[in-house]
């Protein structure tokens, strides 16, 4: 149970109006305040529909309540789930007679699941896969992020951890019974498992970083002035973002248009016309920040004199439908953005490569923190690998542990968790 003296309420359901209202209260006076409302008790996890009152007898509304006896709850504390009619007016009144209850107060964003961190009922990549739950926008951020949610890769952690646990024993169990600083006096598994655990950190490693998922495959669309680039740019996103026209450098900044094609998230990014050289001040802004969009880009479809291109970019042939038409070489992309010829087969490719970059569907992905993390536990146990000193070998597995520990949640700073569970809603 939580030592937090403290019982929280807030509206967990969508804003008002709605045809229903949940109202949670968590912490120790929960069940005081809910006979507070009701004048009675009620059996557990057995939903009732009864009478909210307020202090003076009078009613608020008929609801659906159900009380859950902690540390089996949601939050690990005592918990209570008011099922209320959704009105405005109703959430409003019930929230000021739980207000005026001894020892309730509203809930801060995110309090409910940091409880849940708190008392143990979630770890930390569980509750960052939840808040990659409720801000995914996209079908592959949801089911990324329901899996690392369902705990997944939280139960993948713990056995990594065990393992190293039980290597350190072993180094320890050495140690006592020998006089010999010498890797020999370790079980002859012990390399194997060492490398095994350190292979299987160093395969996550190489997966795609759920950070992409977020941003998008940034598809960036590169060339000379008036080559098409911004008519491109309008028929792939399918609006009419970028203006177009046939006066070369109409565009000279970067413009940025975020899509999801079928189910996966990408950016756009139509650029300034690259050229040598300008005499035009603002132009040659443009055209600098061009080149640092090539720099970040995971697709780049380049719309210039083949072979000009940034290497890895893909060939494409505009306009195609006009009489300056200019072939390119096989393997180029021949497209017209008015006709619509070849689109379809562009964007196609597009998707098909972006499948490539990004976690295959339902897979768990790493964030920023959770790929450091692992990369420094991978980090410890190749240098474990490389010494055959089982001092040292002891002291890069106890750093291994406290990266785990970190990973999971057993060892983590306020200042992140503030950070964390300030991405939720209040009531969540």
């Amino acid at each position: 149970m939580s030592v937090s003296a403290d019982t929280i309420f807030a509206l967990s359901s969508g804003a008002p109006p709605a045809a229903i209202g949940v109202i949670r209260i968590s912490g120790p006076s929960a069940f005081d305040a809910l006979k507070t409302l009701i004048k009675k008790d009620l059996f557990a996890r057995r939903p009732s529909l009864c009478r909210l009152l307020d202090r003076l007898g009078r009613e608020l509304d008929h609801a659906l309540v159900i009380k859950f006896p902690g540390p089996a709850t949601a939050t690990g504390e005592d918990l209570v789930e008011l099922h209320c009619h959704g009105g405005r007016a109703v959430i409003a009144a019930i929230e000021q007679a739980l207000q005026s209850c001894d020892g309730l107060r509203k809930a801060t964003p995110g309090e409910f699941t940091r409880r849940a961190f708190t008392n143990g009922r979630i770890d930390l990549s569980e509750a960052e896969g939840l808040a990659d739950l409720l801000s995914a926008e996209t079908e592959l951020q949801r089911a990324s992020a329901v899996e690392m949610a369902g705990g997944a890769f939280s139960k993948l952690a713990e056995s990594w951890r065990s393992e190293v646990l039980r290597l350190s024993a072993l180094v320890e169990a050495a140690l006592d019974f020998s006089d010999e600083d010498d890797v020999s006096v370790l079980p002859v598994h012990f390399g194997t498992s060492l490398s095994s655990i350190f292979d299987e950190l160093d395969t996550w490693l190489r997966r795609p970083r759920a950070e992409r998922l977020g941003e998008g495959v940034r598809v960036v669309l590169a060339g000379p002035p008036n080559a098409g680039k911004s008519t491109l740019f309008n028929a792939l996103t399918e609006s009419e973002a970028a203006i177009t026209s046939p006066i070369a450098g109409t565009t000279r900044d970067v413009i940025q248009r975020s899509v999801s094609i079928s189910g996966i998230p990408f950016l756009f990014i139509d650029t300034a016309g690259l050229r040598v050289q300008t005499n035009d001040e603002i132009e040659q802004i443009g055209i600098d920040r061009a080149h640092d969009e090539l720099q970040r880009s995971d697709i780049v479809l380049w719309l210039g004199q083949q072979g000009c291109g940034p290497d890895g970019a893909w060939e494409i042939a505009p306009q195609s439908d006009t009489d300056g038409f200019v072939a390119k070489e096989a393997g180029a992309f021949e497209v017209s953005a008015v006709s619509g010829e070849g689109i379809d087969g562009l964007r196609g490719s597009i998707v098909a490569r972006a499948r490539e970059l990004l976690p295959k569907p339902g897979d768990a992905a790493l964030n920023a923190r959770q790929h450091g993390l692992v990369g420094e536990a991978a980090a410890a146990l190749r240098r474990a690998r490389e010494t055959n000193d089982p001092l040292l070998i002891g002291e890069e597995l106890r750093t291994a542990r406290t990266a785990f520990d970190r990973l999971i949640g057993r060892a983590a700073t306020e200042d992140m968790l503030d950070a964390l569970f300030g991405r939720f809603c209040i009531g969540k």
